[in-house]
C-alpha cells in the first residue's frame, strides 16, 4: 500500500492582466518606487522571486513586463526570426555567444583621437583596423605608430578606461 501526500501541489500563480490605460502611470511609478516595492511587483508580474540584480535592471525588466502584459509579447514569428539571426551571428558557437557583444566596435566605426594637436582617424573593419590607408591587426599597433611608445590601444582610443579589465 502506498501513501499519498495529503498536500496538493501549489497552484501556479495568476499573473494579472494590465489594462492599456494604466501602462503610462505604472511605468512612471516604477521610476520612483522603492526597491522593496519593485521586488513585490516582480513577484506579482512574473510569478517568481526577483533576481538579485540592481535596481535599474529591475525597473527595465518590469517596464517591459508591464507593456507585455498590456499589449502582448513578441509574435512567435518574431521570436523565430531573432533566433535565426542569432544563429547566423554566432553559428551556434557557445564560446562566441559568451563573448560580450560590445567587445569590439562595429565594422565601419570611425575612432577619432587627437594626439599632440593632430587628429588621427581609424576605421574599424571586419577583421582589422585601417589607419592612413594601411591595415593594422590591433589598435595597440596604431597607438604605438602614433605615439612612438607602447600603449593599450583600447585605452588610447577611449574604448576602455585605465584599469578596466
Amino acid at each position: 500500500m502506498t501513501k499519498r501526500s495529503s498536500a496538493a501541489a501549489a497552484p501556479a500563480p495568476t499573473i494579472p492582466a494590465i489594462p492599456p490605460t494604466q501602462v503610462l502611470a505604472r511605468l512612471a511609478a516604477l521610476q520612483t518606487a522603492p526597491t522593496a516595492d519593485l521586488k513585490q511587483q516582480w513577484r506579482e508580474l512574473f510569478g517568481k522571486e526577483p533576481p538579485p540584480f540592481n535596481r535599474p535592471y529591475l525597473v527595465s525588466r518590469l517596464s517591459y513586463r508591464v507593456q507585455e502584459l498590456a499589449y502582448g509579447g513578441l509574435k512567435p514569428e518574431t521570436v523565430d526570426r531573432l533566433v535565426a539571426l542569432g544563429e547566423q551571428l554566432d553559428g551556434s558557437n557557445v564560446v562566441l555567444r559568451r563573448i560580450r557583444a560590445d567587445s569590439r566596435p562595429l565594422a565601419g566605426t570611425r575612432l577619432i583621437r587627437e594626439w599632440q594637436g593632430v587628429q588621427h582617424v581609424v576605421t574599424v573593419r571586419a577583421d582589422d583596423f585601417e589607419f592612413e590607408g594601411r591595415p593594422y591587426q590591433s589598435l595597440s599597433a596604431i597607438a604605438r605608430h602614433i605615439t612612438g611608445t607602447r600603449w593599450n590601444g583600447w585605452t588610447f582610443f577611449g574604448l576602455r578606461a585605465r584599469g578596466d579589465a
